[in-house]
């Protein structure tokens, strides 16, 4: 047995999970397709606490007759968050972001709020987000541009001044958040970032950098279909937009003479515009050139999302039915690149360990775990782990030849042939198998018995522990139980 570490990828990558443009898909369902966790899983949400209306929907309290676009609303068409004001911790988004996080992945949580908000009905919303170790906070995004309904109540000076308070509050109240700014990007005609000067402090106060870019976009879904007779999509240069991207973090080094992580918050390419193999080739080559690239500059970007009601999705909404997702020919492509080494966490053997084990739950780039060997003389029949006895009720995620399996609390048996389903053995092999324990109830805890919506400061909400009693039991069988073949060899 060795302990092991789960690090950080050359660049992560992270999944958007529900928006306005379609509904949360469980985690298990997603795991099953992708065959691996993600850093972390995207998350969008909007909070006007003091509207008319509030907490409903926005498209089902200001229902227009005639729809004439996704943020022609009081305030943005995305599902309420539910805490803050009215405190609600077990509705949305919180049970999504539990069981993002018992899964082993970061919460990346955009919400755009309401950017009258005072200091003291900001404070509410960071004590919502203690508990969820390392997460990810993105407030009014694309804020340099003007369709939202924030950029309707506010100057783009008051959206900048904004983003610094709600900086201000997480860094003191919940400082495990890190506050994402989505701001304008690199205007190669000027030379500089769009409003650089008005957001100058803002980009200075945020932990990470970011900005939206799509290869291309039908921006009048769902009123209109884009055909080559409208004027409602874009399709761009992939190698222009990742330039783009690229000189946007160049430029904001030189303005804020800081260093700090690039992300790109929203990514993908439209498929109402291009047709869904070339969205996939387009994605291909946008990764492949972050491969390619000696420079590593992006820390990580968000795939705009598993399943649309649009084109925007690995897999799009069926029509009859919105619990079923439609494959589109990038998923496929998508979950070759995200198991390739550069965009893959890397885990890495620290030392020998002995049982019991504490192991800490950092972030899905910042983890322990334990490890086995397994040897395989050929591809099994079976290959089962069972759960027994005080392993009954832990949360576990084992890891196995880049594949990832969730262990429940109260699931007796994880089979984890479908590894083999794909990739069987032409000879005999020797296996890791990786064991970690991300937070059981998906919330970090300060100790026994304390809320932790109300301890403000400490090591635990960076950390969550559980200890590792004793190996699981590992079943490999080479040969069928029984095997009756009146059929020819």
């Amino acid at each position: 047995m060795n302990k092991v570490v789960l690090k950080s990828a050359g660049c992560a990558l992270d999944l958007g999970d529900g928006s306005e443009r379609g509904l949360y898909v469980n985690q298990d369902y997603i795991l099953q397709k992708m065959r691996k966790i993600h850093r972390g899983i995207s998350l969008m949400y909007t909070y006007y606490p003091n509207d008319k209306g509030w907490p409903g929907r926005a498209s089902v309290v200001h229902k227009q007759e005639t729809p004439s676009g996704a943020w022609d609303y009081p305030y943005e068409d995305y599902f309420p968050y539910r805490g803050g004001k009215e405190g609600l911790r077990d509705d949305e988004p919180f049970k999504f972001m539990k069981e993002i996080r018992q899964r082993g992945q970061d919460v990346v949580l955009t919400l755009t709020i309401d950017p009258t908000l005072t200091e003291e009905e900001l404070i509410p919303v960071a004590k919502d987000l203690r508990p969820y170790g390392r997460l990810l906070l993105r407030v009014n995004h694309e804020c340099t541009g003007s369709w939202f309904c924030f950029n309707k109540r506010a100057t783009y000076q008051q959206l900048a001044d904004f983003f610094v308070l709600v900086c201000k509050v997480m860094h003191q109240y919940a400082p495990n958040v890190k506050m994402i700014l989505c701001a304008g990007m690199f205007d190669q005609a000027t030379g500089k970032l769009e409003m650089e000067d008005i957001f100058l402090e803002a980009h200075k106060a945020a932990d990470i950098w970011s900005g939206d870019n799509y290869l291309s976009l039908h921006w009048g879904w769902p009123v209109d279909v884009a055909t080559k007779e409208t004027k409602n999509y874009a399709c761009y240069d992939v190698d222009a937009v990742y330039d783009k991207a690229k000189a946007t973090l160049h430029r904001l080094r030189e303005i804020t003479g800081q260093d700090k992580p690039m992300v790109l918050s929203e990514l993908n390419g439209d498929g109402d515009v291009t047709g869904a193999f070339e969205q996939s080739n387009m994605m291909k080559h946008f990764m492949e050139r972050l491969q390619k690239d000696d420079e590593k500059w992006l820390s990580a970007f968000t795939m705009y999302q598993f399943r649309d009601d649009g084109r925007l999705g690995l897999e799009i909404t069926d029509p009859n039915n919105h619990d079923v997702g439609i494959e589109q020919p990038m998923l496929a492509m998508y979950r070759e690149e995200l198991h390739k080494p550069f965009f893959h966490q890397p885990i890495e053997t620290s030392g020998k360990i002995e049982l019991p084990a504490k192991l800490r739950w950092s972030s899905s780039e910042d983890a322990e775990g334990v490890e086995v060997d397994c040897h395989f003389n050929k591809t099994p029949h079976y290959f089962e782990v069972y759960f027994k006895d005080e392993l009954l009720d832990m949360n576990i995620m084992m890891e196995f030849g880049g594949y990832w399996f969730y262990k429940a609390p109260g699931t007796k048996c994880v089979d984890l042939m479908s590894y083999f389903f794909e990739k069987p053995l032409s000879k005999a092999a020797d296996m890791k198998l990786r064991f970690f324990c991300p937070p059981k109830d998906g919330l970090n805890h300060p100790y026994e018995g304390t809320d932790p919506y109300s301890a403000a400061d400490g090591e635990w909400m960076y950390n969550s522990y559980a200890t590792l009693p004793k190996l699981p039991e590992i079943r490999i069988e080479e040969e069928p139980v029984a095997l009756f073949k009146h059929y020819d060899d």
